[in-house]
């Protein structure tokens, strides 16, 4: 029988151990041979990312610590290892230096840099024999966006040479399957990566330089997210000309075509250089990700066919074809992302274990549409409070957190969260916003947060917690919000311009536009004019620079806040909340900030996540008045 008990209240077996444990997962998957390998973020050993292997009854290391897969490459990193000849080569953490590993051992390919790091490889791929092509990142001066990047062939014998640079943004070149040419995208300030690129080719010489390119797509209003040769004529790239991210024939000579027109999403917002959205099967059919769920696109009919309908959110760090089966990263509503293996009749078997969870405690998601007071629907993924032990008082509602996704050209899918989970299953819900600006629903949707960051997010959110009240799913007077990097910021707007909400906590977020701009130097070559697009154009709009910002509006918070920050964060720098806090000092609003050394964007570490995830509950329990058994209490300064 379950117990009576306030909603906030209730114990858990999912602890905030079990919850790093599970942090990280697989990631940059891709088949060697008839092997199918990845790397491994490990956050109990220090958030190291492993390279493995599948193998009978399991898996194995392929390098074994302290060797780190991982590079810093526009700071969210590239594909960070290749097969190439008989060799493994990669980049690794500590120095950004690529390595090779064969038969003789671990062996450096490129020179240690004359300043820690200032010399940075990713987007690793085979090139011509002997070598591995990458994108080579260095830096020219002291300020962050102080960058150049050019495209290299490494050889496995350690020699370097320069390939090219078309743009100040770089995807690795691929070489045609005749070895007569070169294809690769770029990008220029102020565009990103999902505003607009240009796919270019080159002739490459039988000594392999390259000679000029030529762009075949693309454009400043057109994204290429990922390109493949097909034929030593013929490319397939997705991009979206007409609003979608569709699968196109591009050929040499300037034809696109669209091989299947359809109004979903098979691409997505490359963050990290060398992600895939799509694998060719053959015979006119390819495995795609249609908005994060793995379908088959036939070109015969032009259909786009759903498959393995259980596992709803594939990652475009790893898809591939192995045999006549497509491998990659998929999780689903009661599973957590892992390794897998789709047949050609849709079975999927692991090839990761599958932990054992109570899974009647963990939330079971549901996909919500709310209407906005302009019409606008709103996608959500709702996680009610769960736990067969507990029952709340009769006509007590529950505590809500609205959870912002980063980006925020990020997508919340319809998945298991055992971060979210640890909240449920003590009797609090959760609300994943895909607010306007979110990929997977077009790039209409997409360009609704255009010069709107701070605007129609913060009032997506808001419209969203308004209904769930409105509708009995949550105590009107127990809102909180969370996020992290852009959902930091929209997190931190939203307490400091409205009063929807009673708390929030702010994880490694942006604090201050103005300083977070290229001008400003306040954060990475990267997003350096990011702004340019989601706030507007400096000098023109600068006002809105100040508006906007959660430090300047720092007076008007509506309630206690919890911050938590790496100390190594490059990308959203301390220095901004570190000015934040300093602030709240003495003014009688409770806030706490957690401040963790070793930790970079996003918590890697095992005690990191679990200090930050216990101190987030005892925050709430503190805020919206209820006691948090079993996690230490938090102490708030005013």
């Amino acid at each position: 029988m379950s117990r009576i008990s306030p909603y906030g209240t209730w114990s858990s077996p999912i602890t905030a151990a079990e919850v790093a444990a599970a942090g990280g997962g697989p990631q940059w998957l891709d088949v060697v041979g008839d092997e199918v390998w990845w790397a491994e973020a490990r956050p109990g050993e220090q958030g190291r990312v492993a390279l493995v292997r599948a193998v009978p009854g399991g898996t194995e290391d392929v390098l074994p610590p302290p060797w780190n897969v991982r590079n810093r490459l526009h700071e969210y990193g590239g594909r960070p290892w290749a097969a190439a000849g008989d060799a493994v080569v990669f980049t690794h953490w500590a120095d950004q230096r690529v390595y090779a590993q064969s038969e003789t051992g671990v062996v450096p390919l490129t020179p240690a840099p004359a300043e820690p790091q200032s010399v940075r490889y990713g987007d690793l791929r085979a090139g011509r024999p002997g070598e591995v092509w990458a994108v080579r990142e260095r830096s020219t001066g002291p300020r962050p966006t102080d960058i150049e990047r050019e495209l290299v062939a490494i050889g496995l014998d350690g020699g370097q040479r320069v390939l090219g640079a078309s743009h100040r943004f770089l995807t690795v070149p691929k070489l045609s399957p005749d070895g007569r040419h070169a294809a690769w995208f770029g990008w220029d300030h102020p565009l990103m990566p999902w505003d607009g690129t240009e796919l270019c080719v080159a002739e490459v010489a039988a000594d392999g330089t390259f000679g000029p390119h030529r762009v075949l797509a693309g454009g400043a209003d057109v994204s290429v997210c990922q390109l493949e040769w097909e034929t030593p004529s013929a490319l397939l790239a997705l991009l979206d000309p007409e609003g979608w991210w569709n699968l196109h024939r591009v050929g040499l000579d300037g034809s696109v075509v669209n091989l299947a027109p359809v109004e979903q999403e098979l691409g997505g917002p490359l963050w990290k250089a060398g992600s895939r959205w799509f694998a060719p099967l053959g015979g006119g059919r390819h495995a795609v990700l249609a908005s994060g769920r793995l379908a088959v696109l036939d070109e015969a009919d032009g259909s786009v066919t759903p498959v393995a309908g259980e596992l709803t959110a594939w990652s475009s760090t790893g898809i591939a074809v192995s045999g006549d089966a497509v491998v990659g990263v998929a999780g689903g509503p009661a599973r957590e992302a892992a390794v897998v293996r789709v047949s050609a009749d849709g079975g999927v078997t692991d090839l990761t274990p599958q932990p054992e969870l109570p899974s009647a405690y963990l939330p079971v998601p549901q996909e919500r549409v709310f209407t906005t007071a302009d019409g606008e629907t709103v996608p959500v993924v709702l996680y009610p409070p769960r736990n067969p032990d507990f029952a709340a008082p009769d006509g007590e509602r529950p505590p809500l957190l609205v959870h912002v996704h980063g980006g925020p050209t990020g997508q919340h899918f319809p998945v298991l969260d055992l971060e979210i989970a640890y909240f449920t299953s003590r009797g609090i819900g959760v609300a994943a916003v895909n607010y306007g600006g979110s990929t997977g629903f077009g790039r209409a949707y997409r360009e609704r947060l255009r010069e709107q960051w701070g605007v129609v997010d913060v009032a997506d959110c808001v419209a969203v917690a308004e209904a769930l009240v409105a509708a009995g799913l949550a105590d009107g007077d127990r809102l909180g919000i969370r996020g992290g990097s852009a959902g930091g910021f929209t997190a931190a707007a939203s307490l400091t311009t409205t009063k929807t909400y009673r708390a929030g906590t702010v994880m490694f977020p942006v604090l201050d536009l103005a300083g977070w701009t290229g001008t400003g130097g306040d954060t990475h070559d990267f997003e350096s004019r990011y702004l340019d697009g989601l706030v507007g154009p400096l000098p023109a709009t600068r006002q809105r620079y100040v508006e906007r910002s959660p430090l300047a509006n720092a007076g008007a918070l509506a309630g206690p806040v919890l911050f938590q920050q790496g100390l190594e964060d490059r990308i959203c720098p301390p220095e901004q909340a570190d000015r934040f806090v300093a602030g709240l000092a003495g003014r009688g609003i409770p806030y706490a900030y957690q401040r963790f050394p070793g930790e970079q964007h996003g918590f890697r570490q095992a005690a990191t996540i679990v200090a930050a995830l216990e101190a987030e509950l005892s925050f709430y329990g503190q805020a919206f008045g209820f006691e948090t058994p079993g996690v230490a209490r938090l102490e708030l300064s005013r």
